[in-house]
């Protein structure tokens, strides 16, 4: 059976400091959130996230295919989470990226960490084959979430 959902509305990111991850994001994407220090709480909503109680903080911003929400738990308090690309239930945000080294350099240059270099898959590494060629660079948010900057090719491009 197919459910048959097409289109994402936006991503959601817990943070620990909702300040601190507002001004990276404004910084990685160069724009003003369009909802800032905004917050939701009470039992119903709670209980929707299976949740006792809930009361949180939120930003949001705007992609132009995509919403992502910054949301800070005030009540519960959540622990960090323990992400790496290879622990399952990680997940990661990717950026599509004309020239991955050119925005690479520039995001070093503005202090932004990256996990290693920039990387090309080469023939053999990848499949399909059109894929070959795609570029490739991780980096983390303040509280771990990998994100990702991507020049696809090939097997990785949306039509």
């Amino acid at each position: 059976m197919s459910i048959g959902l097409k289109s994402a509305a936006h991503v959601g990111i817990a943070v620990s400091d909702l300040d601190r991850s507002v001004a990276f994001y404004q910084a990685l994407l160069g724009e003003e959130p369009v909802v800032r220090d905004e917050n939701m709480h009470g039992a119903g909503f709670a209980q929707s996230q299976g949740l006792p109680t809930t009361k949180l903080r939120y930003a949001t911003f705007n992609l132009d295919n995509l919403g992502i929400d910054l949301i800070q738990f005030q009540e519960p308090v959540g622990d960090a989470a323990q992400v790496a690309a290879n622990r399952p239930g990680s997940m990661h945000l990717c950026f599509h990226v004309d020239d991955v080294r050119s925005v690479f350099d520039r995001m070093s240059e503005a202090g932004f960490e990256f996990l290693g270099q920039p990387y090309t898959f080469a023939s053999g590494e990848v499949n399909p084959p059109a894929a070959v060629g795609t570029e490739v660079a991780y980096f983390n948010d303040p509280d771990g979430t990998n994100l990702e900057i991507i020049a696809p090719k090939g097997g990785f491009a949306r039509s």
